[in-house]
C-alpha cells in the first residue's frame, strides 16, 4: 500500500475503507463490451521479458503487434469514455484522463490465456515456447519471489485510459487489491504487479506520455540522502509494463502527453491467497 501520507491511484484501490487500508475491489458497473479477437499476435517464441529495473519493472516489447494495436484503439474509443474530475478525492493523485472501467473476468481470462502472458510469468512452457528462454531465467522459487506469490491470472478490473494533448497522471503509488476470480471453485487472490499495455507512440503521433519512476534514494553520509536519477519508461506501441505495486510500490506518474493521444489498457496480476 502507499507510504502513508502520499497520494495514491484511486482506480487501484476502489477501496470501502479510508486510503491506503486493506479492502475489496467493487466492481464498476458498466458492462462488458464485445471485445475484438486478439488477433494477430506476436509469436510467443520471438517475445521475452526484460527488466528495466530489478525487482520492481518488467516489460514485454511487441507483445502485441501495431495492426491489433491500431484496431484496438478504434474500437475503444468508441466506448462510454468519462473525463476524471479535476479535483481528486483527498489523498488521491491528480488525474486528467477519459477513462472506462469494467468488470470482465472473460476479457481478463483473453489477456491471461491467449497470449504469452501467462507462460512468460510462470515460466511454463505450456506450448509457448518459453521457460528458459523467456529472458528472466529464474527457479520457480525466485519467480515466486519475483511476482508476490503463486501468479493466477489478472485481475478482471479492466480499466481502459485515453490521454489526450495537455492530459496527465501526477505523481502517486499503486495501491493493492483483493480480488475474486471467476472459476469452479473461485479463486480469492490478490493484485501485485500493475500491467499497462501501450497501443499509442511516437510512432503514432503520441509525443509525451512517458511513465516515470523516481526510485528511493540510498541513505548517505550524515543521515543525507544521494540523489538518484529517476527511470523513464517511453510509449512503444504493443509492449506491456509490469511494475511493483503494493507496499513495494515505487512513487511514478504518467508525463503530460504534448501530441497526439496515449491509449493503455490496463490490469493487475494476481496471486492466490
Amino acid at each position: 500500500m502507499p507510504p502513508k501520507g502520499k497520494r495514491k491511484d484511486a482506480s487501484a484501490a476502489n477501496k470501502t475503507g479510508p486510503a491506503g487500508s486493506k479492502g475489496t475491489a467493487q466492481p464498476p458497473k458498466s458492462p462488458p463490451p464485445n471485445w475484438p479477437p486478439l488477433r494477430p499476435l506476436v509469436p510467443a517464441s520471438d517475445l521475452s521479458l526484460s527488466t528495466t529495473l530489478p525487482n520492481q519493472i518488467v516489460t514485454i516489447r511487441n507483445f502485441w503487434p501495431a495492426s491489433l494495436c491500431k484496431m484496438y484503439v478504434s474500437f475503444l474509443a468508441s466506448l462510454p469514455l468519462t473525463t476524471t474530475p479535476g479535483k481528486p478525492k483527498k489523498g488521491d493523485a491528480v488525474r486528467v484522463n477519459d477513462r472506462f472501467q469494467v468488470e470482465d473476468a472473460r476479457f481478463a481470462e483473453m489477456l491471461w490465456e491467449e497470449t504469452a502472458l501467462k507462460g512468460l510469468v510462470v515460466g511454463e512452457e505450456d506450448g509457448f515456447g518459453v521457460g528458459e528462454d523467456d529472458g528472466l531465467a529464474l527457479s520457480e522459487e525466485e519467480r515466486r519471489e519475483l511476482w508476490g506469490g503463486d501468479v493466477v491470472g489478472l485481475n478482471p478490473n479492466i480499466r481502459i485510459y485515453r490521454y489526450k494533448k495537455g492530459q496527465f497522471f501526477d505523481q502517486h503509488y499503486d495501491d493493492f487489491n483483493n480480488v475474486t476470480i471467476p472459476g469452479d471453485p473461485p479463486i480469492q487472490a490478490r493484485t501485485t504487479w500493475t500491467l499497462l499495455l501501450y497501443l499509442t507512440s511516437p510512432a503514432t503521433g503520441c509525443l509525451g506520455g512517458e511513465t516515470v519512476f523516481y526510485p528511493e534514494p540510498p541513505p548517505g553520509k550524515k543521515g543525507k540522502s544521494q540523489p538518484v536519477e529517476p527511470v523513464v519508461v517511453g510509449l512503444e506501441v504493443g509492449m506491456a509494463l509490469l511494475h511493483r505495486h503494493g507496499a513495494e510500490c515505487m512513487l511514478h506518474e504518467g508525463r503530460e502527453v504534448l501530441e497526439g493521444e496515449k491509449w493503455v489498457i490496463r490490469s493487475d496480476l494476481c496471486v492466490r491467497r
